[in-house]
C-alpha cells in the first residue's frame, strides 16, 4: 500500500507548509512564516535545488530512486523491513547505488527533513533511518509542538549539536529549496504516491521485497550480458 500524493502544485504546497509557520523549538517560541511569503519564495525561479545524496558506490551498475515521505506510514514499514536487505545485499555489496528523494505532504515532513539533513550528507542516511523508525514516537499526539520537540530529541541523539538543530530547523532557505527541489523531482518522474520507486529509469509502486529483489536481479542480469 502506499500514499497517495495529490499536492504537487507550488501554492497548494507551501500554502500547507506555511499554516502554523516552521518550528524554532527553542525556549518554546515559534518561529512563522506566512503563506505568502514561502509561495513568493518558491514561486521565484531563482530558488535553488538540491542535489541527490546518494548511497553506495557511484558506479555500481542499478541505480534505486526511492520518492519517500517522513510522515508516511507506508513508507516507515518499508525502511524498517524492506530497506535492511537492499542495504546489506545490494547496497553494501555494491550491486546498487540508491538515492532517497523526500516528499512532502504536510508541515512536518519539512520539519524531520530540515533534520535529516541537518548533519549534511555524511549522516543523512543515518539520521533519515532513525526517523523512520521512531515515526510514531515523534509524531506521537500529532500537535506541533510534541512533533518538534521529538524531532529535535532525535537530532541531538544523532549526535547533533543544540545550536545545530535550532539553526536547522529555523533554515528558511533551506526548506525553501528542498520544497523546491521535490516540486521538480516529483513533478518530472510523475510521482502521485509514496513510496514510490524508480528502478534504473522504470517507475514502480510499492511491491513485497520478493517482487523488488526479483526486479534488481533482472536489471543486474541485464547489465552483465
Amino acid at each position: 500500500m502506499s500514499k497517495t500524493l495529490s499536492i504537487l502544485g507550488g501554492a497548494a504546497v507551501m500554502g500547507l507548509l506555511a499554516t502554523g509557520g516552521w518550528y524554532a523549538s527553542q525556549h518554546s517560541e515559534a518561529s512563522l512564516i506566512t503563506a505568502a511569503q514561502a509561495q513568493e519564495a518558491t514561486a521565484s525561479k531563482d530558488v535553488e535545488t538540491l542535489p541527490d545524496v546518494v548511497l553506495g558506490q557511484e558506479d555500481a551498475p542499478v541505480t534505486v530512486i526511492e520518492y519517500a515521505s517522513f510522515t508516511c506510514p507506508h513508507c516507515a514499514e518499508w525502511h524498517k523491513v524492506e530497506y535492511p536487505q537492499l542495504k546489506k545485499n545490494y547496497i553494501d555489496t555494491g550491486k546498487v547505488k540508491f538515492i532517497q528523494r523526500e516528499v512532502y505532504f504536510d508541515k512536518f515532513g519539512v520539519w524531520a527533513g530540515l533534520i535529516a539533513q541537518c548533519g549534511g550528507d555524511p549522516k543523512y542516511y543515518a539520521i533519515s533511518d532513525m526517523i523512520y523508525n521512531k515515526q510514531k514516537e515523534w509524531i506521537g499526539d500529532g500537535k506541533p509542538q510534541t512533533i518538534a520537540d521529538n524531532l529535535r530529541k532525535i537530532g541531538l541523539q544523532a549526535g547533533l549539536s543544540n545550536d545545530q538543530v535550532t539553526a536547522c530547523m529555523n533554515d528558511e532557505k533551506r526548506a525553501e529549496k528542498m520544497v523546491a527541489t521535490f516540486q521538480k523531482n516529483a513533478g518530472d518522474d510523475k510521482i502521485d504516491a509514496t513510496p514510490t520507486f524508480i528502478i534504473d529509469g522504470e517507475k514502480h509502486s510499492n511491491m513485497a521485497w520478493d517482487d523488488f529483489k526479483k526486479i534488481l536481479d533482472d536489471e543486474l542480469a541485464k547489465q552483465a550480458n
